[in-house]
């Protein structure tokens, strides 16, 4: 592998150059971006050895798109528009079945791997790139079956060299899981955080009081809105459905709470104890 283009060079993209580089010390990582700060950032970090453009896409192995999910709908065309027959691109966006609606018909949608590692923390930027992002962590692959074989197998190879789980899923399945373990709990942390902070005005108090589970549940609040608002309009349906869920079950719990039904709130806490058996050897 020798010449690899990551196209947002932020958190997700920073992290897939950083371990490319080490993977492969001969490759020149070439860094995109329409954040100029970012991209002077990137290579002073090292974190990429090159700024180019579109045009310089021709000359591409791999392209990895680590863009937010609305500008991949406009960027992902153009992209394919400049890249030689040989070349694999690659997203990583959060949401999946636009992304593949919007290049099903471009005429190098061989070259096109639906992807989504999940992976990521609460942090964004060049300077929030870090090694073994990926390592351990699962990959969700959409439509291999539309990929050219040789080019998949090129995709493949990358990611199980840094590590991760593959899993296949078709598109509208991928948004509708998601919308669960994901989106809903980014807008559960976000809307927890506005509740204490509306609530205590004296921001001393939170921080003295906050213990770590506060401060484990309210981290994903942290996360950018210029990445996670274009996520929520593209799974508009899906997350509205699971918000839905998720309001019904406060209310119940709520209503115990009025009822003085506390066997009940025990009963319901003991029951969703089992979260630690289906999670446990993923955290």
């Amino acid at each position: 592998m020798n010449n690899v283009f990551v196209i947002g060079v932020g958190l997700i993209g920073g992290s897939f150059a950083l371990d490319i580089k080490e993977l492969y010390p001969q490759c020149k990582i070439h860094g995109v971006d329409k954040n100029e700060n970012h991209l002077q950032e990137a290579e002073e970090l090292g974190v990429i050895d090159e700024i180019s453009n579109f045009e310089d896409l021709k000359n591409a192995e791999v392209v990895v798109v680590a863009i937010p999910v609305d500008s991949a709908l406009q960027v992902l065309p153009k992209v394919l528009d400049h890249i030689s027959d040989d070349t694999i691109v690659f997203d990583v966006g959060s949401t999946k079945k636009d992304i593949c609606e919007i290049i099903k018909s471009h005429p190098r949608r061989r070259n096109f791997l639906a992807a989504h590692p999940i992976a990521g923390t609460e942090f964004s930027g060049p300077k929030a790139a870090i090694k073994q992002l990926y390592k351990n962590k699962t990959n969700i692959i959409c439509e291999v079956e539309e990929t050219a074989f040789k080019l998949q197998e090129k995709a493949l190879k990358l990611f199980s060299d840094l590590g991760m789980r593959i899993r296949y899923m078709n598109p509208e399945a991928h948004d509708k899981h998601i919308a669960y373990v994901s989106h809903l709990s980014h807008i559960s942390s976000f809307m927890l955080g506005k509740t204490v902070i509306e609530k205590e005005k004296n921001e001393r108090d939170i921080f003295d009081m906050a213990g770590s589970g506060f401060a484990s549940t309210v981290r994903l609040a942290k996360s950018s809105p210029a990445m996670w608002t274009p996520i929520f309009k593209q799974n508009k349906a899906n997350v509205i459905e699971t918000l839905d869920e998720y309001i019904e079950n406060l209310k119940h719990f709520k209503k115990l709470m009025e009822d003085d039904d506390f066997e009940a709130v025990f009963n319901e806490m003991e029951t969703t104890n089992h979260i630690k058996d289906i999670l446990n050897g993923i955290e």
